[in-house]
């Protein structure tokens, strides 16, 4: 069974009424549910934090026990080396994803911190970006075993 982490930033647990013109109407809990009863066959484990250090020791902590990690940074993405260096420094691949377009977004969105440590980056596609990721991983996942 394949195993994906699903990590997110600050702010993020309060998706479904945050700013819905940019980040949309549905909680991440909800998101979530529609995505497990989509694929049954992959064990999601979801953790959200406001707190850098946090976010820092579950990347470390999924490390070697999850195939893929689905990351959004939120706006540690554009400040913190430290979860970059996190990042970089795990053997897991992860998946930067963001709801909103940073590049559409202020000036100071426009730069990822963690983008370059990531397998890859996807962002401006709202929640579908998240699923796109879970796709990326039963593809490679797919391919290391064919």
């Amino acid at each position: 069974m394949l195993r994906i982490a699903i990590i997110n930033g600050p702010n993020l647990n309060l998706l479904g009424t945050r700013e819905v013109d940019i980040y949309g109407g549905k909680s991440f809990d909800e998101f979530l549910t529609s995505l497990r009863q989509k694929y049954p066959d992959i064990s999601f484990s979801y953790y959200q934090s406001n707190v850098e250090g946090e976010l820092i020791n579950r990347l470390q902590e999924c490390n070697g026990t999850v195939d893929g990690i689905v990351f959004n940074g939120a706006g540690y993405t554009h400040t913190s080396v430290s979860i970059a260096d996190a990042i970089a420094a795990i053997s897991t691949p992860v998946l930067e994803v963001h709801i909103s377009n940073i590049h559409a977004r202020e000036e100071y969105r426009h730069h990822s911190l963690t983008s370059s440590k990531c397998v890859g980056s996807i962002t401006g596609l709202g929640l579908i970006g998240y699923e796109l990721a879970v796709n990326y991983f039963i593809e490679t996942s797919a391919a290391k075993t064919s």
